[in-house]
């Protein structure tokens, strides 16, 4: 066996992130990043309808937030008219795939999660450059895209495509459930998880017959480029279409046109609720899959083992850089456990490897951008002039040669009121606000004193307190004594990720049980014998 046919066996997920033993997969990352630097620099297309098209729209670069001399790519953003080609396309294509039986559509695709595995190392490998994850983060996020394949290919085949039969003992009315597709599809995806949240829905869109458009993240255009061209081939032209470019205009494009049925946005929580008041003006309804931010507390009691605690919190609020959706972003700790709980969650944070995440040994990587950039400076500012103290990190690193990207300490701010904005507001950087508590209730209180659900965490071995925060958070995803990630590390068929309030439009997660019937719509067919 060779050492690439060894690394395809090894396992890569969100919980695992310790692969210093596995030689062969770095071997094969090495080469990876080689093989995708090579072709950096170039122009790209679009693609709408299966054929390369060019933008008449305005240029973007895409550069490397570790060194932005590295220009990725260059890239034409579509104009309107091409936006709306690209629907038409998907419009035309629609009747064939809806048509198709859904065994033929299940095989079609098992075969992109399959392609997707095959180039598992060159898509980990670009997706290092352009968001700056380090390499088993990348490795894990697709890996992850190839499991919402896996997994709702599954979901189709156990429930036989949707279709349950219905009715009365002994009726000549024969009745039938079965779940139909809407139409067309758009997909507005993140920076942040360019392949895997690309991924999730395209696998459920068209398992479920949609045909779709979709928009990848100006930080991260190529990944939407190339995984394009790891499915383009196995699917029939225009069911899936390309296009590249801004939020605005492209992304409301998208949004707006009558030709797409449903919606799929990754993103903030503003530009969430303003599809969601977009899509109330339309003449009639459609289905919004909204994904949203978090402010994802963990909660430290005085019963918690704190060396689990301070490693699950510094994993969660750092891991790619924080800029995770559901990142621990502030905790509340036990009075009596806070100062040890301090010491340690500091003590493992200052040893965290910050760098060219290219690296092996290097643990996180750089922010996204100059905006990201400055609002880490500003939350910064802030936590100092509200008498806050910086524990660890809290400064931009510009030493040569990382004064050429976007890189910051990660940092631990103590000493600010548990109601201080920093508490509340969303940042998406590698920032953690600690506060101290006297008892659960309050700790509970404080953790749903916000607008966002998404997720949350505890570390007790109290079972009556872990108990009662399962009862009384307002999260969709809420995890106890999770050494891995305190409120962070979802897993298709394992894990469903979802928010609640302004964290999510839907109250079902991705890869769960629930996700993939949001592309379908309900038929009731009664037949009289």
């Amino acid at each position: 066996m060779d050492s690439t046919a060894k690394a395809s066996q090894v396992k890569v997920t969100y919980a695992t992130m310790s692969a210093d033993q596995m030689n062969d997969l770095h071997r094969e990352l090495d080469a990876a990043f080689e093989q995708v630097r090579a072709g950096f620099g170039a122009s790209h297309p679009m693609f709408v309808n299966g054929r390369v098209v060019e933008g008449d729209g305005e240029e973007f670069e895409d550069r490397s937030p570790i060194d932005t001399r590295i220009l990725i790519g260059k890239f034409v953003s579509a104009t309107r008219e091409q936006t709306q080609a690209a629907s038409a396309a998907a419009r035309a294509a629609y009747p064939a795939w809806g048509r198709l039986p859904w065994e033929e559509r299940t095989a079609i695709v098992r075969r992109i999660g399959r392609r997707i595995r095959e180039r598992r190392a060159l898509l980990a490998a670009l997706v290092g450059y352009e968001t700056g994850k380090s390499r088993l983060e990348c490795v894990g996020e697709v890996e992850e895209a190839a499991d919402f394949f896996d997994y709702y290919c599954d979901r189709m085949e156990q429930t036989d495509g949707f279709q349950t039969l219905m009715g009365m003992p002994g009726s000549t009315e024969e009745s039938r459930s079965v779940l139909r597709p809407y139409g067309v599809f758009g997909i507005i995806a993140p920076f942040n998880f360019p392949v895997a949240l690309a991924a999730g829905p395209t696998a459920a869109a068209l398992l479920a017959g949609n045909t779709i458009v979709c928009k990848a993240a100006e930080d991260t255009a190529l990944a939407g480029i190339r995984f394009y061209e790891t499915l383009a081939d196995l699917l029939p032209p225009g069911v899936f279409n390309l296009v590249n470019g801004p939020g605005v205009p492209v992304g409301q494009e998208i949004s707006d046109n009558p030709d797409v049925d449903g919606l799929v946005f990754t993103g903030s929580m503003a530009v969430g609720m303003k599809l969601l008041r977009d899509n109330g003006t339309r003449s009639t309804p459609r289905p919004l899959i909204i994904e949203m931010g978090g402010k994802n507390p963990a909660l430290v009691m005085e019963s918690a083992d704190l060396d689990k605690a301070s490693d699950g919190v510094m994993r969660s609020a750092f891991g790619a850089t924080g800029q995770k959706c559901s990142a621990c972003s502030r905790v509340y700790v036990s009075r009596g456990a806070r100062k040890r709980f301090v010491e340690l969650l500091v003590e493992k944070t200052k040893k965290i490897k910050v760098g060219n995440p290219i690296e092996r040994d290097v643990w996180m990587g750089p922010v996204i951008n100059k905006r990201a950039l400055k609002n880490y400076e500003r939350a910064i500012e802030t936590a100092k002039r509200d008498g806050g103290r910086v524990l660890v990190g809290g400064k931009r690193i510009v030493a040569e040669p990382f004064n050429h990207g976007y890189f910051v300490e990660p940092t631990v701010i103590d000493g600010l009121p548990a109601g201080h904005p920093l508490f509340e507001q969303e940042l998406f950087v590698p920032i953690v606000v600690v506060a101290d508590v006297l008892t659960l209730d309050a700790a509970i209180d404080l953790a749903n004193r916000t607008e966002y659900g998404l997720t949350a965490g505890i570390f007790s071995e109290d079972e009556r307190e872990i108990a009662e925060f399962f009862d009384r958070i307002q999260a969709g995803v809420i995890y106890a004594n999770r050494r891995a990630g305190a409120t962070t590390g979802a897993w298709p068929g394992q894990n469903s990720f979802g928010g609640w309030k302004g964290s999510g439009s839907t109250g079902k997660g991705t890869g769960g049980p629930h996700y993939l019937q949001q592309f379908f719509r309900e038929q009731s067919r009664t037949r009289v014998r």
